[in-house]
């Protein structure tokens, strides 16, 4: 209704409600709990994998040294493996890994006689015992290189699920004159050929070192 001065009177406006301390507790807390449900489920999920893969990567294989000696992996019963699988004519991430590989184990000094590096190639079609033989050995006489036949590498690529490819050759060059994409991780395992941890190998030799001070239980 309109008043003397034939205004209307306005409409009473609600006064806000003060906030509910409780609801303002539970707007904040509920992200925070999300956050954490979020995660211990991460965290969960990569200790099933974790305990997947010990099962599932690696296992009992056949293969050549450089000798032309017939070797499994009994014959390093009781000592760590530190497995690389790649090929001699790679030209960038095979020297370079096996070059830290070998400074690791000399940063770990006297540490370093509980763990055998291996390379392993994934080219036995080239690297023959020879070949392979020379290669290792301008990096490390530690380390023990191993080929095989086509079945025995490939059998053993399975095994551990490594990614192996062989380039088609450019026009113009040789047959033979080609390239392998294959994964590059390292593969420790124990005294028992059983998974222990997949070491990236683009890390430096001393962080390689530091985690297998601590892989790797002291005599």
């Amino acid at each position: 209704m309109p008043n003397r001065n034939g205004e209307r009177k306005k409409a009473k406006q609600s006064l806000p409600k003060k906030p509910d301390r409780l609801n303002e507790a539970r707007k904040v807390l509920a992200p925070v709990m999300i956050i954490a449900v979020l995660l211990l489920g991460a965290i969960g999920m990569r200790s099933i994998l974790l305990n997947r893969a010990s099962h599932a990567l690696g296992g009992p294989y056949t293969l050549i040294d450089t000798q032309g000696h017939t070797i499994t992996e009994r014959q390093f019963q009781g000592r760590y493996t530190l497995i690389y699988f790649g090929y001699t004519h790679c030209i960038d991430v095979c020297p370079l890994t096996l070059a830290t590989v070998t400074q690791a184990l000399d940063l770990m000094g006297k540490d370093s006689h509980r763990i055998i590096p291996l390379f392993i190639t994934v080219d036995p079609s080239r690297d023959t015992p020879k070949v392979v033989a020379d290669y290792v050995n301008h990096f490390s006489p530690d380390i023990v290189g191993l080929t095989g036949t086509t079945a025995q590498i490939h059998a053993v690529i399975e095994s551990f699920h490594v990614m192996s490819r062989r380039r088609d050759v450019p026009a113009g060059h040789m047959s033979s004159d080609y390239l392998m994409d294959h994964s590059s991780v390292l593969y420790l395992m124990d005294g028992d050929n059983r998974l222990v941890s997949v070491l990236p190998v683009d890390t430096s030799p001393q962080e390689i070192a530091t985690r297998l001070r601590r892989l790797v239980p002291a005599s």
